[in-house]
């Protein structure tokens, strides 16, 4: 056995044995020894409500009050009855009916009538808390809950009696012990700074809770100083954790300078660095680059984070330590993964998208990746593998390892358990053309070859010159077969053109031409996840071939065509 297969297994058995410790804990907290000391005295008011930058929507209080719930694509209606009793959906509309974000809509119709429903909704949650679905109570799920208490608490509380103002702030601090326990045992990555940001914004709003807020700005700080890396970019390389944490440590901020207290160097230096990586991933008509479990983009959520980036600055284009690259010139964009997956313990719902890129040019969008999907296990897995990418597949295989099996889901999850390297990283720019070079070893134990990707985009920005090549390291018993993906965004266009090129036509006239010397192009069915609509078809371009004992370069090119020479062609 190769010393790199033991190194290996040493690293799966020790991402099995944390996570059955952590099971074990939990359990054990669970028991009767599930105490925690308040540090101080027990709070006796809220002295202030966090801002919540979400936007929200009027109309929705009406339908709300109906009794009619529209979570997560799936609507429920209540028929008179608890939202909280009747039968749920989904998993995920349950998730976000526990969560309470829809109280944003209540306090924008702000009326009594609306006032008094959001306090009766809330007023229910609380009087069944214990026989609430497990799902409530899922640390993201509480975490979630709590800001929500606490930020929209001048809408539960105004009118209310001595009663239920001393029963509200009883479930507050429930909620705050809960999650500080919880803190030894849940998930690594996103989860934790979740719950970190919840009760440090719950001690805040408290009264007399100097020593709570201290304890946790420091537990917050060395959180986000692991988590947060030297580009902005979060260690699980997915973009919607950034929107995720930003949309949660702005109105942190805020509430510390509410309560005359100095936000930390570490919080202050996180933000920084997010809101210009925000940016970064972001095509010009303010869609995000679907990279490892990005999914739909709220423009209204993008549009409340970014207002408040004072900077405006341009994006960065190196995120290395992130693991992509951006080129920019001209009107056109390409954003490139040429990063290896997180660490197995933040791996849950990474890609196997390694040299994938996507390209925009002016507002269209016309090489995408399929995207984080929602839903059922089944399109989710889909949207993990390496051909739901834009990029080279070997063998119509995934160049990483996900966890498939029952027994492997029950001991890693969800997680990555193999995966590529990086071998080669590089950024070139000359005569103002920009390229990116990389390659990675993610096929070279199955099929003993390395996928090489070479992307350059013209200084004024009209032409993209792919080169994608495979390396063999051994011996190869038999050809392999090979796919090189270019998912089409739903809004494009496309058709083969009788010199076998393929004219892709965006909604706005917007023409690109699509050519390949060493194989016949092919246009093919493809399906795009992550529509705001849920799922939508599409089309990609496909270059089929086989590598055996010479190994295959292939060049391909993108060309921006004269808007009615394309549009010409795109109608032929």
């Amino acid at each position: 056995m190769a010393w790199e297969d033991v190194k290996a297994i040493c690293r799966l058995l020790g991402h099995a044995g944390r996570r059955r410790l952590v099971h074990a804990v939990k359990s054990f907290e669970a028991g009767p020894f599930s105490r925690w000391r308040w540090p101080g005295g027990l709070p006796e008011r809220l002295v202030i409500a966090p801002q919540d930058i979400r936007t929200s929507d009027p109309t929705i209080a009406g339908d709300i009050y109906a009794g009619v719930f529209a979570f997560a694509g799936k609507v429920a209606e209540t028929g008179g009855h608890s939202p909280f009793d009747i039968e749920p959906p989904s998993d995920d509309w349950a998730r976000e009916l526990h969560s309470f974000g829809w109280l944003r809509h209540l306090k924008a119709a702000n009326g009594a009538l609306t006032r008094s429903n959001a306090r009766a909704l809330v007023s229910d949650w609380i009087m069944h808390e214990a026989r609430h679905d497990p799902i409530a109570f899922e640390t993201e799920v509480a975490a979630r809950r709590l800001i929500v208490f606490v930020s929209q608490s001048p809408l539960i509380l105004e009118g209310a009696d001595r009663a239920f103002y001393r029963t509200f702030l009883k479930c507050i601090i429930r909620h705050v012990r809960r999650l500080r326990r919880g803190l030894k045992h849940v998930e690594e990555g996103y989860p934790t700074l979740a719950s970190l940001i919840s009760v440090t914004l719950a001690a805040l709003s408290l009264d007399g809770q100097t020593k709570l807020v201290r304890q946790m700005m420091t537990a917050l700080d060395a959180e986000l100083l692991r988590q947060i890396l030297p580009d902005g970019g979060h260690v699980s390389r997915n973009p919607q954790v950034i929107v995720d944490l930003l949309i949660d440590l702005l109105p942190l901020r805020q509430a510390f300078t509410a309560r005359g207290v100095a936000p930390s160097a570490a919080l202050l230096g996180a933000i920084d660095r997010m809101l210009p990586m925000l940016r970064f991933f972001r095509h010009r008509n303010g869609e995000f680059a679907r990279f490892n479990g990005m999914g739909t983009t709220r423009v209204d959520i993008m549009a409340a984070v970014l207002a408040h980036d004072d900077a405006r600055g341009q994006p960065v284009s190196n995120a290395s330590p992130s693991g992509y690259q951006r080129l920019d010139c001209g009107a056109t964009t390409l954003i490139v993964d040429v990063g290896a997956p997180p660490p197995m313990e933040l791996s849950g719902n990474a890609h196997a998208g390694c040299l994938a890129f996507e390209m925009s040019a002016g507002a269209c969008r016309f090489v995408v990746n399929c995207g984080g999907a929602e839903g059922p296990a089944l399109w989710q897995e889909a949207s993990r593998a390496t051909a739901a990418h834009s990029t080279l597949t070997v063998e119509n295989t995934s160049s990483a390892r996900f966890a498939r099996s029952g027994l492997m889901r029950r001991i890693f999850g969800t997680a990555i358990i193999a995966g590529p390297k990086v071998l080669e990283s590089e950024r070139l720019e000359r005569h103002n053309d920009v390229a990116v070079t990389a390659s990675h070893d993610g096929y070279l134990k199955r099929f003993g070859v390395i996928h090489s990707r070479s992307l350059t985009l013209s200084a004024d920005g009209t032409r993209i010159i792919g080169v994608d090549r495979l390396d063999a390291k051994r011996h190869l018993k038999a050809p392999v077969k090979f796919i090189i993906r270019f998912h089409l965004h739903p809004s494009i266009r496309a058709s083969r053109t009788g010199g076998g090129q393929v004219i892709m036509l965006a909604p706005d006239g917007e023409a690109w031409s699509f050519a390949c010397t060493d194989l016949e192009p092919m246009l093919e069915e493809s399906i795009y996840l992550s529509a705001i609509h849920g799922r939508r078809r599409c089309l990609q371009i496909v270059l089929e071939g086989e590598a055996g004992e010479d190994m295959p370069e292939i060049t391909w090119s993108m060309e921006r065509e004269a808007v009615g020479k394309g549009a010409r062609r795109g109608r032929a």
